[in-house]
């Protein structure tokens, strides 16, 4: 029979959550044990009634904490169980997942921000969309050269007819933002998209992408322009004895110009970019003092590098998006 002087070990044997809620009621509720032992108060002496009320409000607080923990245990039971029914069995082979990868263009931009960027050159973007101004004209690009004509540049609606908007046809335009918001001396590397009006084929497309180093100082010389394209090519194509020749050139914006060529083992001479000491109407046009700063540019195509590193034929190829090429090319 339960009475209770047996309050402790009743508790401590329940079995459940259900028998704990009777167990409650039978010690602590309106009829229970203790509030039937409560209710003998009244028949006391006030000296006795102080002693056993005392004594019976030390016993509720024990028997609510004994409550309390034996509720504590139920409750982690029933937690540990909820968590065994829903554990995920981690030895179950996954199902197969696609990984992306980086694409052969991004791959060949990094490297390059990565070698220029060691040498203290600023990687700096500029507008795709700009007008003849930044594109041709400070540039040293004259009225009448091909470039500037329809069948060659994408123009676009203007207000203004003497200075057309366009998208740029080189990453140069970048060069001449620079060189009249900042100030000398500066290096810097432009990467970007560049777009001419080319048919599709093998190795030209509308839209494709270049970049452009040039540095800005006092006493530029052309030996400083090669010593950094010579070791960029061989750090590029991983060749440490690349071949490299300078051809002399033209370009409007560079005085004296050069067409670049290497020669890789197994491979006749093939061009793969041009570059020059910035043209001295270049800096006049940009508000540079020439007689104080020189400075030498080289562009190149991201295209045609990764044509000739990964030996790739067609162009259209870096567009297609077929999965065979990405996965074979793609760098995780």
């Amino acid at each position: 029979m339960t009475t209770l002087d047996n309050w402790k070990m009743t508790i401590e044997n329940l079995q459940s959550q259900d028998e704990l809620d009777k167990a409650k009621i039978l010690f602590l509720g309106k009829a229970g044990l203790l509030t039937q032992e409560m209710k003998t108060l009244g028949s006391l002496t006030v000296d006795q009634k102080k002693e056993k009320g005392k004594a019976l409000n030390i016993l509720r607080e024990n028997i609510n904490q004994a409550f309390l923990q034996k509720k504590e245990f139920f409750d982690d039971i029933i937690l540990n169980e909820k968590i065994n029914a829903e554990a995920v069995d981690v030895t179950l082979t996954t199902r197969p997942r696609a990984q992306g990868k980086l694409h052969l263009l991004s791959q060949v931009m990094e490297d390059i921000e990565t070698y220029f960027g060691n040498l203290g050159f600023k990687l700096e973007m500029g507008p795709d969309v700009d007008d003849e101004n930044n594109n041709f004209n400070a540039l040293n690009i004259p009225q009448h050269h091909p470039a500037r004509q329809s069948q060659d540049t994408f123009y676009l609606n203007s207000r203004d007819a003497n200075n057309k908007n366009l998208l740029r046809t080189h990453t140069s335009n970048i060069q001449t933002h620079i060189l009249k918001n900042q100030k000398p001396p500066m290096r810097v590397l432009a990467l970007g998209r560049a777009y001419r009006s080319d048919d599709i084929d093998a190795t030209h497309t509308p839209m494709f992408h270049q970049a452009e180093v040039f540095v800005i100082d006092k006493n530029i010389t052309m030996g400083h322009l090669k010593a950094t394209i010579i070791d960029f090519l061989r750090f590029f194509f991983d060749e440490k004895d690349l071949a490299v020749r300078f051809r002399p050139s033209f370009f409007p914006f560079t005085e004296p110009s050069a067409e670049v060529d290497i020669k890789m083992k197994g491979r006749d001479w093939m061009e793969i970019l041009g570059c020059g000491l910035i043209h001295p109407n270049v800096l006049d046009n940009c508000s540079v003092d020439k007689t104080i700063y020189q400075g030498f540019a080289a562009g190149m195509g991201i295209e045609r590098l990764t044509m000739l590193k990964y030996g790739i034929k067609d162009i259209r190829q870096l567009y297609e998006n077929d999965q065979r090429f990405l996965n074979a090319y793609g760098r995780v």
